[in-house]
């Protein structure tokens, strides 16, 4: 037999163990050992190698023929008779049938087969080696055998005249071993000469040249053997009973030692035939063999098999197969996952799928009528199934409550593993996975198959939120389980979306104080954060807003100031000392527009609206409160139209007006006069459509000041709109007059508050200025009526010294006061209204001793009316008769003192101090 030169190795691909350092070469008889299982099965050898052995290597079989070893190529298998099937996970059956090329036969009786089966690593060094020998015995020939196997076509023939025959003739052991070996082509031997191919058209061959095409031939003690791969060209395809068979017909001429002869040989063997449903395989095969079979027939045995091995009846019922007849078929009927069998998952185009792959055998000896030849017909049919498709089921376990995602995916088969999860933030292995902390399990099940769960907190950041409603979250895990197929690493991917919803949303809240001039709120968040919108008043909350209110913000909290005259509060009611203002706050989610949380503070703030001047000024506030919507301020005038605010803006006008203008109306009553005056929108006033509505209210707002003599009070007023008018509410205020000690005799330089005490020589000049403020008023005149000086603070203290007595100088006084003219200048607009004096510094004794070297002056000062100069103080500053100083002295002094005890609203009362007196004298 000639030596094929392509090696080709076959290739395991298993993942459970990578065999180490190669060993030494081991032999395995029929036992079993190391994962090595041999046994004969008829006409054939059935080697088992399991998958532990062949894990991640490659695997080479070789024929061992003597002291020669020949490498089982998958050509050479084909035309020797040896096969091999091997499952995705290493699991590996060898047939070889006894027929076959290296078999060494012993008359077709007891057959020794060798085979070296070789496990090649990674490295070239690292390779193992099993010999296994195993010796089977076969008497139960039938005039034909054909073997149908996965890989070739096998026939072999009782020869009538055995070859032994011609052996007591003379022949050599020699030329006997020629006849057994695979002839050369010399065709000088004893053996097959040539052959014919029916394809049905005659080809004719040497051996040689049949060789050369694949086919085998060879001669033993018995038999002639003829073996042909699938789908050559000398076969062909024929339907019989409905079922496609490959069909290889040849006549052999061999030579014998009584002459040439000839043995017609066919095999046909099914190549289709099974039907398929989702439970069970019915595999269909003639019941007559129409290209082996001209005329009548009888089935004398009938056997079902599996891998190649016989199955009795009862064997059968436990796996539950069936093997019946028809009127054309012979049917063998298998559930789908029976145990002989294997299940096997695939991703065509990503999506999961499962097939189920067995080996059934069907074994058939018939006979020919009116003969005594009969015929062993076995075959050996792999099948698979067409992809199953098993979509995964989810099972959603989550318990709301719990707060925890619960899914469940499944079922795959054992060969499926999960590689990663793809979640809304990115992908991350099973490990990582786990640390992260979310729960990765693997669930096996007694059948074999597995499911996959997964448990991931709902405030994890890979979850999804929104709310459907304000109250209501929902929550989203979107997943993708990325999974792979072993051994090939088959990628698919299943996609599984699980949500809840809770009622567990905690809405923010609103709280809010005032002061005097300011709003303040605050805004606790709930337990969705600061994702909210924010409106104050009629505006939404900007990055400009927030920095002009004092935005303040932390984990859990913001804050606003508001100022209650904002432009974003609202005014509700004006009192007389007060404006009451609301601040509208509100919370709101932007995609849905809820409303979350709103407050509506109002709250009182103090704001003088009236204010009268002593010179006869009156001042006004308007203010556009919220009852009048559509007011401009700016449209706002007094009685006399043309009089309009000084300054306004859309909230507030301001007006400032003497009390002898803008219509302003003068009353007189016995101790006061009272002026009045109305601020107002006037029909012509309204430029523009927003005032044509006549539902509008009207707009009138009194205001009045009035004057006791020589004082002023002040008016307020309240506003309410349309029918009710504003009404008149009477405040008080005063004159203003100050007294200040000049530097110098110039009175240009004053001290100020923070300057005192001064400090002063003894009888050094002391320069005192007394003025009526915030008055232009030329009718009126300040007079001084009474000063005197104290050592304490107090202005009715004693001791006392009397410095002006009845508006002029104390004439006890040995340094006497003196009285400095005021003439008008930059600084003096009015002389009137200024009194200028000084006297020299001293100090209280008693018995030559200092009581205290510090002193205050007090004055009593009139403000009169120069048109009516009455009797007293208003006649003038130091206007008496001569010539009485000595008798009035004294009777001065007590009124004088009775005066200063008396409370008068024509009067003023003002203090300077203290002044102290410097130890050191300037004399």
């Amino acid at each position: 037999m000639r030596r094929l030169e392509n090696v080709l190795l076959w290739n395991l691909m298993a993942a459970v163990i990578i065999l180490g350092q190669a060993r030494p070469n081991g032999k395995l008889n029929s036992q079993s050992s190391s994962g090595l299982k041999s046994h004969c099965a008829g006409n054939l050898m059935r080697l088992s190698l399991d998958k532990a052995l062949a894990v991640g290597n490659q695997l080479e079989v070789e024929a061992i023929n003597g002291t020669q070893h020949i490498v089982l190529t998958p050509s050479l298998a084909a035309q020797c008779g040896y096969s091999m099937e091997s499952d995705p996970w290493g699991n590996t059956r060898i047939y070889t049938s006894l027929m076959s090329c290296y078999v060494d036969n012993k008359d077709d009786t007891t057959f020794n087969i060798g085979l070296r089966l070789k496990m090649h690593g990674q490295s070239p060094s690292d390779v193992v080696s099993h010999d296994v020998t195993q010796t089977c015995s076969y008497t139960r020939w039938a005039s034909k055998e054909i073997l149908c196997d996965r890989n070739y076509m096998e026939v072999s023939n009782h020869m009538a005249k055995p070859v032994a025959q011609a052996e007591a003739k003379g022949q050599t052991q020699e030329e006997d071993a020629k006849l057994n070996a695979v002839p050369d082509a010399s065709g000088d031997a004893h053996g097959i000469w040539k052959m014919t191919f029916y394809s049905p058209e005659p080809v004719s061959m040497v051996l040689r040249e049949a060789e050369q095409a694949g086919y085998g031939a060879m001669m033993t003690s018995s038999r002639l053997v003829m073996r042909s791969p699938y789908n050559t060209a000398e076969s062909y395809t024929e339907d019989v009973a409905g079922i496609p068979m490959e069909v290889f017909k040849v006549s052999a001429y061999y030579k014998a030692p009584h002459g040439l002869s000839m043995v017609n040989l066919a095999a046909a063997c099914p190549t289709g035939g099974v039907l398929f449903t989702e439970d069970v395989i019915s595999w269909h095969v003639p019941r007559r063999v129409t290209p082996l079979l001209d005329g009548g027939y009888k089935i004398t045995e009938m056997h079902m098999g599996i891998n190649g091995q016989k199955l009795d009846k009862s064997q059968m019922a436990t796996r539950g197969y069936t093997l019946t007849t028809t009127d054309f078929h012979i049917v063998i009927e298998i559930p789908v996952g029976s145990p002989d069998g294997y299940f096997k998952s695939h991703a065509p185009d990503y999506q999961y799928h499962i097939t189920y792959s067995v080996e059934p055998m069907l074994e058939l000896l018939w006979r020919v009528d009116n003969s005594q030849e009969d015929t062993r017909y076995k075959v050996l049919f792999p099948i698979t199934t067409p992809l199953m498709p098993r979509p995964p089921h989810n099972q959603d376990h989550t318990v709301p409550e719990e707060r925890v995602f619960s899914v469940l995916v499944g079922t795959f088969l054992h060969d499926v593993a999960l590689r990663n999860i793809t979640f809304s933030t990115g992908v991350l292995t099973v490990e990582e996975s786990r640390t992260r902390g979310f729960t990765v399990q693997e669930h096996s099940f007694p059948n074999g198959t597995k499911s996959f769960s997964l448990q991931v907190p709902i405030d994890e950041d890979v979850v999804l939120k929104h709310n459907p409603e304000p109250l209501v979250t929902t929550y989203f895990l979107p997943l993708i389980f990325g999974f792979i197929i072993l051994p090939e690493e088959t990628p698919f991917a299943h996609p599984v979306d699980v949500d809840i919803s809770l009622q567990d949303v905690v809405l923010p809240t609103v709280t809010g104080t005032c002061d005097q001039n300011q709003f303040y709120v605050s805004v606790t968040y709930g337990n969705q954060g600061s994702n909210f919108k924010t409106m104050v008043g009629p505006r939404p909350l900007s990055p400009e807003m927030a920095e002009g209110y004092s935005f303040q913000e932390n984990a859990t909290h913001f804050s606003l100031i508001v100022p209650y005259n904002s432009i974003d509060t609202a005014f509700e009611l004006i009192t007389s000392d007060s404006v009451k203002a609301r601040l509208d706050l509100l919370l709101y989610e932007p995609n849905n527009n809820w409303v979350l949380a709103d407050l509506y503070l109002a709250c009182n703030f103090p704001l003088t609206t009236t204010q009268c001047y002593a010179n006869g000024t009156m001042a006004a506030w308007a203010v556009k409160v919220e009852s009048v919507p559509n007011l401009n301020p700016s449209w706002l005038t007094l009685n006399d139209q043309s009089c309009k605010p000084v300054f306004s803006d859309d909230r507030f006008a301001y007006f400032s007006f003497s009390v002898d203008s803008c219509g302003t109306t003068r009353t007189f009553f016995d101790h006061y006069m009272l002026y009045e005056n109305e601020i107002a929108l006037y029909h012509d006033n309204r430029k523009g459509a927003a005032y044509t509505s006549p539902v509008d209210p009207d707009y009138r707002q009194t205001i009045s000041c009035y004057y006791v003599v020589n004082d002023t009070q002040t008016i307020s007023f309240s506003y309410k709109p349309r029918s009710i008018e504003p009404s008149a509410e009477i405040g008080s205020g005063q004159l203003m007059v100050q007294m200040r000690l000049a530097q110098d005799a110039s009175y240009d330089l004053f001290y100020q508050a923070e300057d005192y005490p001064v400090v002063k020589y003894l009888r050094q000049p002391l320069y005192f200025e007394v003025e009526l403020m915030q008055s232009t008023d030329p009718q009126l005149e300040l007079i001084l009526e009474n000063c005197w000086a104290t050592l304490q603070e107090d202005r009715a203290s004693l001791p006392s010294w009397d410095i002006i007595v009845d508006s002029c100088q104390n004439r006890d006084d040995s340094y006497a006061t003196i009285f400095h003219p005021v003439m008008s200048d930059t600084r003096v607009a009015v002389p009137s209204h200024i009194k200028r004096f000084s006297i020299k510094m001293f100090t209280f004794t008693r018995d030559e001793e200092v009581l205290k070297d510090e002193i205050y002056v007090h004055c009593d000062a009139v403000i009169c009316d120069t048109n009516n100069q009455a009797d007293g103080a208003c006649r003038g500053q130091c206007v008496d008769p001569t010539g009485m100083s000595n008798l009035r002295h004294h009777g001065i002094k007590e009124i004088k003192m009775e005066r200063r005890s008396t409370d008068s609203t024509h009067q003023r009362q003002i203090s300077s101090g203290p002044i102290l007196l410097n130890p050191q004298s300037n004399l």
